[in-house]
Order: structure tokens, then C-alpha cells, then sequence
């Protein structure tokens, strides 16, 4: 019997990654491009768009050309960067650069859409989720009040999956993951949340098509199937927000097992059976990649973004023998991290480089280094780093726990998957086994192939569809470390309320 194919393709922050897997889940093909971000103001964090489609194209063109059967590819599948800001004109030309989920600059937008929905309260009504300074709400407010001449232009509005769905297809869609990481969606209803947009004087146009995650929403133009090797008229699925469908790559569909996933930000998630009322908007209550799914979710801003700075910032060496050796320099800061005992001998680290987003949706976080003594060393730092951003992902977690939805299992995946430094502190901080399974350090790409594949009948669903998944690696708790790391976690968890003010105050400062 043949084999069958799909494509998934990722916009990430950083970079595009797109894969081609088969009927069994096994990558048979993987390409990788990068692109730059933008800071034009501090704290700020744009991309040009044509970027993704250069990286797309790129990405795409390469995975065809190790590939001998590129007429076999039965769907593709979007994955991409949720909550950015792509703003087109009536004509599609983008109007300007892409603002980006990591981007704080809507602090006061934020706080002007839950005055006009009455308060949190009367928000979490609309849509069962807080309007949080990285969302897309807050982005078209902002334009409004500080780029009118370009607001009057706006004719749809995207995110940057979508942009690219786009591209492919000349379709104006999206789907109900990602949308629900605008702010807003009513997730409940499965729909855009008219009420609200009535309220901000949002007009409804601009809001694109939203399908759910399998269906297909369009395909490849001709001239565009010609370009990138593929066939014309391959139908393209709608595909998932990262931060959801990079969980349903990991088999996260139904309640009990806890996803995490380290990439950029930190995500922990659930899969819930039925749309769970948010208290106090702490989580993010999205829809799921299946039809009648939703998923309970807090993301953290700079879980492997805390890593990547250490590297950027004080691994220059590393980075260099890294080349010579043809290594990757995260391995060697791992190797000087593990030489350290657990615990750091109690220096922590604060991960809120670029602010928080939760446990304490505050953009004016800072991060830091405490309890810093004359005994610690590089060992101790960098440990340090890795062992906090994992106090930051079980914060996250009580909160799910405390919904009424104890943990059975945790699956770890996103780049910092491939880490067994990371994972063995993840085992003994949480106190669970920790498993990571085929795909999971693909990121989004294998998630959105996977729900292509449901879309395209390879599989009949998306949960036939992860049954595909295979485990690959497994920690299992050690005791002596979870004793001690149950000790150490409360003393993280007070650090934020003590230094609240502290980072208020530094925000003045420098506002």
C-alpha cells in the first residue's frame, strides 16, 4: 500500500521550520530559515512579513528537494507565532510591520478594552479570556491611536499564519485556536465576539473567515504551487496557533496529560473536554485543534528566550567551540550547568525579561539573579537559569490544578525538549514522570501537519491522528531532588510579589 504525506509549516518567532511527514508520522523531510526581528523602540518586536514568505518559500523549496514524491502531498498544514498584528489594505499589501505576541507596547489599550467591557469581569463574559498586552486586540487599538493616517487604510486584519495562508491561497481566513489568542473571540461560541467588537468600534470586515482547525480553507494558486515545487490546487487546512497545535503534536486531546513546551516562551497546557469558565482570566481558555475541545493554557514570555540570552550575552566561547566542534552551543552551556548541584546552592533567577505574561500578566516584570554569593560560579548561574524557568512552568501549572484538573502525566516538548539537563530537573521539580514523544521537538510544524493529515482524511480525526505518536525518551523523578526542589519552589514563587513595586518603579523610571 502507498505511503501518504502532509506538510506542516511553522512561522516562528525566530524562524520558519516546515516538515513533510507520512501516514506513520515519520519526518521524511525538514528545512530550517531564519529571519531577523526588529526593536525600533526598546521593548518593542516587529517583523516584516515578507521575511515569512521569503523563509516559506526557502523552507519549502528545500524540503521538496530531498524529497522524490513532492505529487504524493496530500495537504499542508499552518502553524505560526500567535497574536501578531498584520494589518493589510484593501489591495492586501501589508500597511506595516508585523507587531509580534512578545511586544508590551499595549499596556494602556489593554486596560481601555476591559473598561469598555465593563471590567474583567464583564470581558471574561465575552470571551472568557483578559485582553493581555501580546494580543492582537490591544495591536489594533494601538495603531488606531498612534498611526491613524495607516489605521484608516486597514481593510483585514491577520495573524501571521494566516498572512501566509494568505500567500498560498489568496484566502482571507483563519481558525479557532489562533483566533482565540486575539482577544477577541468568544470561545464559548466558537465565533468572533461581535459584542466586543461593536464596543471598540472594531468593524466586523476586517475579522477574517474562521473555520476549525482540520477543515480546509482553501488551496494553492497555480502560480504559487509552480514556485514552491508543490502541486496546484493542494488543499491547505487551517492549521493551529503554535502554542495549541504544537500540544496536539505531543497528543495533548484529552484531559490529564500536561503539556509543556519550551521554545521561545514556556507553555503549559491541558486538553478540556468542555469550555471551563476562566476565574480571574489567569489562564488562557482556548479553543482546541478538535471540534468541540477546548484547552486550558499558560504561556510564560521567556522560558528558552531566558536561555538564548544567556547564550547570546555571555556565551560567546561557547558559541565559538561550538562551531569548531559542529556542536550546538546549548549543549555545552548544558554540560557546565549539570556540574552544578540541584539547587544552585539557592541562586534563582527571574525570567521575566520581556515582562510576564503568567502567572502575573505584568508587562513591567524584570528579570534577575538572587541570592548570588561569593561560592557561586558560571556552573551555578547557568543551572540557575535552567532550573528557574521550570519553577516558572509548575507556577503556571498549580493554576490548572486548581480548575479541578489533576496532572497524570507531563509531556515535554518545544527545542528545550531536546535538553536531558531540562528534562530531568522538569521530572524532579514537578515530581512526575516526564515523557517526550516523536515530533516533539518539531514545534508547531508537526502538530499542523498532523491536523492537515485529520483535514485531508489520512487520518479520521486529530485524535487517530496522534495515535501515530511514539514515546522517545522518559525521566522518571529522583526523589532526593524533588525533596529539595519542593523546598526551593515556594521561595520562587514569593520573589514576584516581594519585587512588584521594585519593577514598578524601574518602569517609571525608564517609560
Amino acid at each position: 500500500m502507498s505511503r501518504q504525506y502532509v506538510m506542516g509549516i511553522d512561522i516562528g518567532t525566530t524562524g520558519c521550520k516546515t516538515l513533510i511527514i507520512d501516514d506513520q508520522g515519520e519526518i521524511v523531510a525538514r528545512a530550517l530559515s531564519e529571519y531577523p526581528l526588529s526593536t525600533p523602540h526598546p521593548g518593542w518586536s516587529e517583523q516584516d512579513p515578507d521575511h515569512w514568505w521569503q523563509a516559506v518559500t526557502s523552507t519549502v523549496q528545500q524540503a521538496i528537494a530531498g524529497f522524490q514524491h513532492p505529487d504524493e502531498i496530500k495537504g499542508i498544514g499552518l502553524s505560526g507565532q500567535m497574536h501578531g498584528l498584520v494589518a493589510l489594505d484593501k489591495h492586501g499589501a501589508v500597511l506595516r510591520p508585523a507587531i509580534l505576541w512578545n511586544d508590551p507596547r499595549t499596556e494602556k489599550q489593554c486596560k481601555e478594552i476591559h473598561d469598555a467591557a465593563g471590567g474583567i469581569d464583564g470581558l471574561l463574559k465575552l470571551t472568557n479570556n483578559r485582553m493581555l498586552p501580546g494580543y492582537t486586540g490591544g495591536k489594533i487599538l494601538w495603531v488606531r491611536e498612534n498611526e491613524p493616517r495607516l489605521y484608516e487604510k486597514f481593510d483585514v486584519v491577520l495573524n501571521p499564519k494566516d498572512y501566509i495562508r494568505y500567500c498560498l491561497t489568496g484566502e482571507y481566513a483563519t481558525e479557532v485556536s489562533d483566533a482565540s489568542g486575539t482577544g477577541l473571540f468568544d470561545v464559548r461560541k466558537r465565533e468572533w465576539s461581535y459584542p466586543l467588537l461593536d464596543l471598540l468600534q472594531i468593524p466586523k470586515k476586517w475579522m477574517p473567515r474562521c473555520n476549525e482547525s482540520p477543515e480546509i480553507s482553501g488551496t494553492l494558486l497555480s502560480d504559487v504551487a509552480s514556485e514552491l515545487g508543490l502541486s496546484a490546487n493542494t488543499p491547505v487546512a487551517g492549521g493551529g496557533g503554535d502554542s495549541v497545535v504544537q500540544t496536539t503534536g505531543t497528543g495533548l486531546v484529552n484531559p490529564g496529560i500536561l503539556g509543556t513546551t519550551l521554545g521561545t516562551a514556556g507553555i503549559v497546557a491541558m486538553a478540556l473536554d468542555k469550555c471551563t469558565d476562566n476565574p480571574d482570566g489567569n489562564l488562557q481558555v482556548f479553543c482546541n485543534n478538535m471540534p468541540n475541545k477546548w484547552h486550558a493554557m499558560g504561556v510564560t514570555l521567556a522560558a528558552g528566550g531566558s536561555l538564548r540570552w544567556i547564550r547570546d550575552v555571555f556565551g560567546g566561547a561557547e558559541r565559538e567551540v561550538a562551531g569548531w566542534m559542529g556542536t550546538d552551543a546549548y549543549e555545552l552551556l548544558a554540560m557546565q550547568a549539570s556540574m552544578a548541584e540541584p539547587g544552585s546552592e539557592g541562586l534563582f533567577f527571574l525570567p521575566y525579561l520581556i515582562g510576564e505574561r503568567c502567572p502575573h500578566p505584568d508587562p513591567h516584570a524584570r528579570g534577575g539573579f538572587i541570592g548570588l554569593t561569593l561560592r557561586h560560579d558560571r556552573r551555578h548561574i547557568l543551572r540557575s537559569v535552567f532550573e528557574s524557568v521550570i519553577y516558572s512552568l509548575r507556577d503556571v501549572a498549580q493554576l490548572i490544578e486548581e480548575m479541578g484538573y489533576p496532572i497524570s502525566q507531563v509531556r515535554m516538548s518545544g527545542g528545550g525538549a531536546l535538553s536531558a539537563l531540562w528534562r530531568q530537573i522538569h521530572a524532579d521539580v514537578f515530581d512526575s514522570e516526564v515523557i517526550t514523544v516523536s515530533g516533539s521537538s518539531e514545534g508547531g510544524a508537526y502538530g499542523a501537519a498532523l491536523v492537515a493529515g485529520a483535514g485531508v482524511g489520512i487520518w479520521s480525526d486529530v485524535e487517530e491522528a496522534v495515535a501515530v505518536l511514539k514515546p522517545e525518551t522518559r525521566n522518571d523523578p529522583i526523589k532526593e531532588n524533588v525533596e529539595l526542589y519542593n523546598k526551593l519552589f515556594p521561595v520562587y514563587r514569593d520573589f514576584y510579589d516581594s519585587l512588584k513595586e521594585s519593577f514598578d518603579r524601574i518602569s517609571q523610571i525608564y517609560s
